[in-house]
């Protein structure tokens, strides 16, 4: 077969093959993007090492008129005794998109790629942790930019303090350390009156999780009224206690690339604080939100697995189950209550980052119903005032497990496999990638049995 002499161009392009949803006799249509005059199409298709079936594959090119610019082939890396062919061609698109349709039919795989990906298609996802860093200027709203009713509009000394925060975050590359930030008196002073006004309701009305964690934060990350903790150190913490890590974002992502980073256990913080005028109210997500009502159970392995249940499941969703994973999000992560010993308690960082609605949350004036995520991810909810209607679970695990039921219902070729090792996604698509999962996880049940022969 002809081969390009620039390889390294070509790793790269096939290694985005495997940044979209692929599987067998499924051909996988990409977001239609409007090309250039002469701008190539790309697309990567799978068959049987059987004599003739490449011949086979280049009689369908050619019956739908398709010119190809280049062709080269390797043994395929999810499936034995297949081997993989990168074309390009400057063929109208709808040409080459026929033809990979029609390739289908013979039992082959096949995909249009993506050079150019964006994050907002929903046929392109991270594949790699290091891949987030594509979100760094991807800020919907409260970035540098305040909208004219926010407290800090008119103060010229606050919003370049904001500017500030938004050029750590934006310049910000995955494995390097958050920049350390000092904090001015009156930031130290807002961040102090928020923490003492929470920390006494704690005891009472967060969840038994949050409150075993609190106290190790205090200890480890300077979580104390006269000092604003480091978002580098409290990152360090979450890492060793359940794989989960912080960076810092410039303002509000899409629910798509926020939720993406969850799939990698990373959650998006900003690290700015809210303007001084008024301590007790914050119209966007600031540190305060972030460390005090998110990260607590972010160090809890449970709800660490919940919150990445609902990652994953947005990996190659829909537009529209993006909505209903974000409302989950909203119902559980952010505003979520549960049951303890028969009494309500509060789990959402909404909640435990707001002395108002912390109270408010457990009284008898908001309505309380069972966390269905059928029910659950239909339901309309205010944004600038305390919730009408909150949804209890009754624990984490039973939440994580009602999620992912949720997620078998939605209408993806693939299931998403977050491998802690190489921290990647992967996409359980075909056989051999099951069962080098279930190899992995045959590893781990021989050693859970040994475990518990030394205990006989």
């Amino acid at each position: 077969h002809h081969r390009s002499h620039n390889s390294s161009l070509l790793q790269r392009i096939m290694d985005a093959a495997y940044k979209r949803p692929s599987g067998h006799s499924a051909f996988i249509p990409t977001k239609k993007v409007k090309r250039d005059v002469g701008e190539e199409t790309a697309a990567i298709f799978a068959v049987d090492s059987k004599p003739g079936a490449l011949q086979d594959a280049l009689a369908v090119f050619k019956e739908m008129e398709v010119d190809l610019m280049h062709i080269e082939s390797r043994p395929s890396r999810t499936t034995l005794d297949h081997y993989e062919f990168y074309i390009t061609s400057k063929s109208a698109e709808d040409k080459v998109r026929q033809a990979i349709a029609k390739l289908t039919t013979s039992g082959a795989t096949a995909t249009i790629l993506d050079r150019n990906p964006d994050t907002s298609n929903p046929t392109w996802f991270p594949r790699k942790i290091r891949e987030l860093d594509m979100f760094a200027d991807r800020v919907l709203d409260a970035g540098r930019d305040l909208q004219s009713d926010h407290p800090g509009f008119t103060d010229k000394v606050y919003r370049e303090r904001r500017a500030y925060f938004a050029d750590i975050a934006i310049a910000y590359k995955h494995g390097t350390p958050i920049p350390h930030v000092e904090y001015t008196e009156e930031e130290v002073k807002t961040w102090g009156i928020i923490f003492n006004k929470l920390v006494d309701l704690y005891p009472t009305h967060a969840c038994a999780e949050f409150n075993a964690v609190f106290p190790l934060l205090r200890e480890n990350c300077d979580y104390q009224p006269h000092t604003v903790p480091q978002l580098e150190k409290i990152s360090q913490f979450l890492h060793e206690s359940t794989g989960f890590r912080l960076r810092p974002v410039a303002g509000l992502l899409s629910s798509r690339d926020f939720l993406a980073g969850l799939a990698f256990r990373v959650f998006h913080s900003t690290q700015y604080i809210r303007h001084s005028s008024k301590p007790l109210y914050t119209p966007e997500p600031d540190l305060c939100h972030e460390i005090l009502g998110h990260v607590p159970l972010f160090a809890n392995k449970a709800f660490a697995e919940f919150s990445q249940e609902i990652g994953l499941a947005s990996l190659g969703a829909t537009d529209e189950d993006i909505v209903r994973l974000a409302t989950l999000f909203w119902f559980t992560v952010e505003f979520g209550v549960c049951r303890q010993n028969g009494e309500l308690k509060a789990y959402g960082a909404g909640l435990l980052s707001s002395f108002g609605e912390l109270s408010y949350c457990l009284s008898d004036k908001p309505e309380i119903r069972p966390f269905e995520p059928a029910k659950t991810c239909e339901q309309e909810y205010p944004v600038t005032e305390y919730q009408p209607v909150y949804f209890v679970a009754d624990s984490f695990e039973s939440a994580k497990q009602k999620v992912r039921d949720f997620a078998r219902q939605m209408k993806k070729p693939f299931t998403a496999h977050y491998n802690p090792y190489t921290e990647c996604i992967e996409l359980l698509d075909n056989a051999t990638q099951m069962k080098e999962l279930a190899l992995s996880i045959q590893s781990d049940m021989n050693a859970l049995v040994a475990a518990l022969d030394r205990r006989t």
